[in-house]
């Protein structure tokens, strides 16, 4: 169950994107963070005034999960994606089908040039981004143009060498005028790498040059040149700022990535598609201690995609996937196409990888605290009335309640725990057979002997609960309950502890009686809570059985075939007398005399015992 307050404190304080689910699963918003901490947990602080359609989407919020980043830009890339493919209904900002832009480098001209582009295209040339500010990609392309003497006129070259005057740029010193010839392709050529490298990163000279420009400028008081260099400086670094989220190859891939914690995993599946990152799942594995890394791969990747409606032409891996071949073939064969497996080690591939790791890393830390309090309310709890009561081994425990009304219709149920567990695949119903009446020690003794006489039959199915003993039965009372309990298991010779759930006048959890000792219990303890949680279960079980025969009519009443009488009045007739024959026993004078009943229902009563007496005597 998705815990709200336990969720927002585990929130990272790093950038990226979060989704809002509501209670069906449905995406109603995507939005993006440099602080996924703090700017998740605003939506939830009282005091913070928003627009009334905010709220309307944060009443529906049902839980939410995020995708970590390394940088603001790749989470706004992100949140473009995400926004596109799930079109949710509160992010109206987003959908009005803008691309954030691309700086375009037409390598596969003769006189290549920079050039601002909406949308990445496969004509050959490079791209460069998405990016997020149309700004700075105009003013960097400016600047580089500036840098290294680069053309920015659309003339088609080399064809339209010589026909035209050269342009002010030329003029000013800006560029060398391929337009007439006055600099060879091959120098324009290695002034262009020049660019693409600068565009690649390798900007660090530059920067440098840029700030000691800027910071001459401002020791002279020219504060508007200083001002200058500044904003050319945040214009290289938005532009040259690393980002992974989108690739220029427009190639469907999963990006497989694993994380380890003792005998439990995590592996976390990027889903790329045309080369855009639409979305990302997290698997859960146990049972990985003794395991190799491409072993644990190995089974992820048969088991995930074995169910999947859609297999990628790539599949990239931290670690070689054993029996790489076979499932190779197998997946082209799935595919129609033939599928690979890549093992990036460098470069913009790998760092994509190292962020999924990172996103699995943050699940599996994330959850082992989870586990960890988990494991306090099941396992530890155990082990605390393991503690209490000196003993050890307990693992499997059942428990028995009885439920009936004034002795009518009585039921029994069986609730199973194992390790502080519910298994509820081994819950039982009884239907008491041989009590009639208010008799919950009666109906108790059938039900345990009816469980235990089951479980010493031949030849019982590993599948049937009943097969197995429990290492201790929980019995919802004191004394006289484990007596019933104790006095069956010894006549049939079965020698299995037995402890009673005792409750105070207020019907809340006391303490444990136990071998003819009553046992206090610290009610602060996770013992106490598993106590707490095996009793009110049980009674819970017994109580949704009954309602269950009463709703459904599974046992018809004999009082319901009576004249004259309606709810109201066999009602009465339970809350007066104790059993059916009691009933049948009265006269018509005591019955008349019962609150509800009168002299024509209580002849009607009586009358229909009688007939029901003839009915038997000629059966």
């Amino acid at each position: 169950m998705f815990n709200l307050e336990e969720e927002l404190k585990k929130l990272p304080a790093r950038p990226g994107v979060y989704l809002m689910h509501d209670k069906s699963d449905e995406i109603i918003y995507v939005g993006k963070a440099i602080s996924l901490k703090n700017r998740v947990r605003q939506y939830f602080q009282k005091s913070r005034h928003v627009t009334p359609k905010i709220q309307r989407m944060i009443e529906r919020i049902a839980w939410f999960e995020y995708i970590v980043t390394d940088s603001e830009l790749e989470a706004l890339v992100l949140e473009c994606n995400l926004i596109k493919e799930h079109s949710p209904r509160y992010n109206t900002m987003l959908k009005d089908g803008k691309a954030y832009p691309f700086l375009k480098a037409t390598i596969g001209e003769a006189y290549p040039r920079l050039l601002f582009a909406r949308q990445m295209k496969r004509d050959g040339h490079k791209y460069f981004g998405p990016f997020t500010s149309s700004k700075a990609i105009r003013d960097t392309i400016e600047l580089v143009n500036q840098l290294y003497h680069l053309r920015n006129c659309n003339r088609v070259l080399p064809r339209d060498i010589g026909k035209e005057r050269p342009c002010l740029y030329y003029q000013i010193g800006q560029c060398p005028a391929p337009c007439q010839g006055k600099i060879t392709e091959e120098e324009y050529r290695e002034n262009f790498s020049q660019a693409i490298r600068f565009l690649q990163g390798d900007t660090t000279d530059l920067i440098q040059d840029l700030t000691e420009k800027m910071m001459s400028a401002s020791d002279e008081m020219d504060f508007e040149k200083a001002a200058e260099y500044r904003d050319q400086i945040q214009s290289v670094q938005q532009v040259t700022q690393k980002q992974k989220i989108t690739s220029d190859d427009n190639q469907d891939r999963d990006i497989v990535a694993l994380a380890r914690g003792g005998d439990e995993a995590v592996v976390q599946v990027f889903f790329i598609r045309g080369g855009k990152m639409l979305g990302r799942e997290h698997y859960y594995l146990t049972g990985v201690d003794q395991e190799e890394n491409g072993s644990v791969l190995s089974a992820f990747i048969k088991q995930m995609y074995s169910g999947t409606p859609y297999i990628p032409r790539e599949i990239w891996t931290e670690y070689e996937v054993e029996d790489a071949g076979a499932i190779l073939d197998w997946l082209s064969q799935k595919r129609g196409h033939k599928v690979y497996f890549h093992q990036p080690k460098r470069g913009q591939k790998e760092r994509l990888l190292e962020l999924a790791k990172k996103n699995a890393y943050l699940v599996l830390t994330k959850d082992a605290k989870k586990l960890q309090e988990e494991r306090a309310k099941t396992v530890g709890a155990m082990e605390e009335i393991q503690s209490l009561l000196r003993m050890s081994g307990l693992h499997r425990v059942e428990s028995y309640d009885i439920s009936n009304i004034n002795g009518f219709e009585t039921v029994g149920s069986m609730v199973v725990f194992e390790d502080g567990k519910s298994k509820k695949n081994d819950y039982r119903k009884f239907r008491i057979r041989s009590v009639s009446g208010p008799d919950d020690y009666g109906a108790m003794t059938e039900m345990l002997t009816r469980r235990f006489e089951h479980s010493q039959r031949e030849g019982l199915s590993e599948m049937d609960s009943f097969a197995h003993l429990p290492d201790i039965i929980f019995m919802d009372g004191g004394k006289g309950q484990v007596n019933i309990a104790e006095s069956v298991l010894q006549k049939l010779d079965l020698h299995i502890p037995v402890c009673g759930m005792v409750k105070d006048d207020h019907h809340r959890t006391r303490g444990l009686y136990f071998r003819n000792e009553e046992i206090p219990i610290d009610t602060h303890g996770q013992g106490f809570r598993l106590i707490t949680r095996i009793q009110d279960e049980t009674h819970r079980f017994a109580i949704e059985y009954h309602k269950l025969i009463r709703r459904k009519g599974q046992v018809h009443s004999i009082l319901d075939d009576i004249p004259q009488i309606g709810e109201t009045r066999r009602k009465a007739l339970m809350k007066a007398y104790s059993s059916l024959e009691q009933i049948q026993q009265a006269t018509q004078e005591e019955l008349a005399q019962i609150p509800g009943m009168n002299e024509k229902a209580a002849a009607s009563v009586v009358a229909f015992f009688e007939e029901l007496k003839k009915t038997d005597i000629d059966k």
